[in-house]
């Protein structure tokens, strides 16, 4: 099928966009990598009357530490890019892990960082990845910009708190903490397919090697991110013991977690896959821990 006619514009900065953005409101669509947006648009699901082309506009593409140690990318950098930069192996490994999750390198070429965040596909790598790693996202318009996060700017299912005449234009990630371990992991019918359940874990551990802070964070058992808070309330001042980890993951598939079943997946086999993979990377992100002095 082919999409429905409608306008389209290249503008070649962001208040440009901005500009377009504030004039045709709702009825205006940015197209970032155009990796979602198109198909669906194809299949008629989404029918903009205009398009906004933000290709053209270079500054909203870069990788730049952060003064605190921590780091900035602009929301048209592409996850190839992402994936491969050695700033974000140093800065956010978290991130480097998850990246060759998403689909296959043809669409990693493509698909820009902001673009996967703004489109908030419950299924998506991005959305649990940043939120794992509290991130803050700043959406710019008009009248000036505001930060966001995680928690704030993902709502619900492909619904975020971006207005009709807001981009996001960047996303900042805070530097981990001392003695903080990650992993992410998640299982899909086949490489590049949309993860059937997937997890993202942060640990922070003090000097007795107790759990300090931790976070666990799942994709595609939701209308978004879902974090999963009683699991890691659990781990919270006690030795992260194989035992612990065990209770943890019970908590997080059984209490924290409420998926869907469809043609892929019950949503019984769902919460196994959850509890699987928490207790796969809340170990792996212990053991990073302890070795990150």
């Amino acid at each position: 099928m082919k999409p429905p006619p409608f306008e389209y514009f290249a503008p070649t900065t962001t208040a440009e966009a901005l500009t377009l953005l504030s004039q045709y409101g709702y009825e205006a669509k940015p197209l970032a990598g155009g990796q979602s947006l198109i198909p669906t648009m194809n299949f008629r699901l989404a029918q903009p009357g205009v398009l906004i082309d933000l290709n053209p506009i270079a500054e909203l593409a870069y990788i730049r530490r952060s003064d605190d140690g921590g780091l900035r990318i602009g929301a048209m950098t592409r996850q190839r890019q992402v994936e491969r930069d050695p700033l974000v192996a140093e800065r956010a490994p978290l991130l480097r892990e998850a990246m060759p999750y998403i689909a296959h390198p043809q669409i990693r070429n493509r698909g820009t960082f902001g673009g996967s965040l703004a489109h908030a596909d419950p299924a998506a790598e991005l959305p649990a990845v940043t939120t794992a790693l509290d991130a803050r996202f700043c959406a710019r318009s008009q009248a000036g910009e505001r930060w966001l996060l995680a928690n704030e700017f993902f709502i619900s299912l492909f619904a975020t708190a971006l207005e009709p005449d807001e981009l996001l234009v960047e996303v900042d990630l805070p530097p981990l903490p001392p003695r903080t371990g990650w992993a992410f992991t998640e299982m899909a019918r086949r490489h590049g397919d949309y993860a059937l359940v997937g997890v993202a874990a942060v640990v922070t551990l003090d000097e007795r090697d107790h759990c300090q802070r931790a976070k666990l964070v799942f994709l595609s058992v939701g209308d978004g991110p879902v974090e999963a808070q009683q699991a890691a309330h659990l781990l919270i001042g006690q030795p992260p013991t194989a035992e612990a980890i065990r209770a943890s993951a019970e908590t997080a598939a059984t209490n924290d977690i409420a998926p869907n079943g469809d043609i892929h997946a019950s949503a019984e086999f769902r919460r196994h896959l959850a509890r699987v993979l928490a207790q796969r990377v809340l170990t792996q992100a212990v053991e990073r821990a302890k070795e990150r002095r």
